[in-house]
């Protein structure tokens, strides 16, 4: 098993970012050769990964469309009276999405589809610095 540590700067607010040239770099250098697995985790509970085509349309307008209409930043959320803060649509979005993926490597490249990208999601209401824990297991 082999651990490595991504920080990423997002600017919160739905900020979507493709994470596989990063991931696809360091699965490279790592492991070469042979079949594994490469579980991707982002700490904290107002963001997520998911995997998608990262393209304009999906990641600027219907991604975060769907996100507002199926949990909208301007409901009442008892987080918020809680904490005195603004971020309960956050928390219930990033819990929806989940904070990590695995996906399968082999030959030191990602298998995922050739559309297909492992992204990052930041729900939270300011920019975040966030550190994604990659674990590759051969």
């Amino acid at each position: 098993m082999k651990r490595f540590s991504l920080t990423i700067a997002t600017e919160g607010n739905n900020d979507i970012v493709n994470l596989n040239p990063e991931l696809s770099r360091r699965v490279r250098e790592l492991f070469p050769k042979g079949d594994g697995l490469l579980h991707v985790f982002v700490g904290g509970s107002t963001a997520g990964i998911t995997s998608i085509e990262f393209e304009p349309g999906l990641v600027k307008h219907d991604l975060p469309s769907v996100f507002q209409r199926l949990v909208p930043d301007d409901l009442h959320y008892d987080h918020e009276a809680t904490w005195n803060d603004d971020n309960g649509h956050s928390h219930v979005r990033a819990a929806l999405l989940g904070p990590g993926m695995t996906v399968p490597v082999s030959d030191g490249k990602l298998l995922t589809g050739e559309w297909q990208q492992v992204v990052l999601i930041d729900f939270d209401t300011r920019p975040r610095r966030r550190t994604i824990v990659c674990t590759l297991i051969v």
